[in-house]
């Protein structure tokens, strides 16, 4: 048993029922009854009437069943390790207490600033030991050309 659509209302067509419609281009349309043909006819919109299935449709009446919104998953933060220093010594350096830290940065200080004194009094030593001699210039053969070519 094949069972048709109507091509205005949507409702289902059983055997015996239903006027077939044949436009000059030999396109088929199947209507239900005399009444949605009529309304094709007229050039009606299905989705603004409101007892078609495409107007139930559009407008969403009669759904029974909810849709279940769909669950976004949660963003988890992992820690992990940095180039120079590795998980633990991170959680290491996290769990110290304020003291040790604050003790460790001011030595980090006096020894970057120990370093650069350092590199400040081997510039000051190493002075030129004379004038730079440089190499005496050479000519071009010909010599340099002088006044105009006129």
């Amino acid at each position: 048993m094949k069972v048709e659509i109507c091509h205005f209302s949507g409702f289902k067509i059983y055997p015996g029922k239903g006027k077939l419609y044949v436009k000059s281009d030999s396109k088929v349309y199947r209507f239900i009854g005399s009444k949605q043909e009529s309304l094709f006819l007229q050039r009606k919109n299905p989705r603004k009437i409101a007892w078609t299935v495409v107007y139930r449709r559009v407008n969403k009446k009669g759904v029974t069943e909810e849709v279940a919104k769909k669950r976004s998953r949660k963003t988890v933060k992992h820690q992990r390790g940095i180039v120079g220093a590795d998980l633990s010594a991170i959680l290491a350096r996290k769990n110290q207490k304020p003291e040790v830290r604050e003790a460790q940065r001011a030595a980090a200080l006096a020894a970057g600033k120990e370093k650069k004194k350092a590199a400040e009094t081997k510039k000051t030593t190493k002075a030129p030991s004379g004038p730079k001699i440089s190499a005496p210039k050479v000519q071009k053969k010909g010599g340099a050309r002088t006044g105009s070519r006129f």
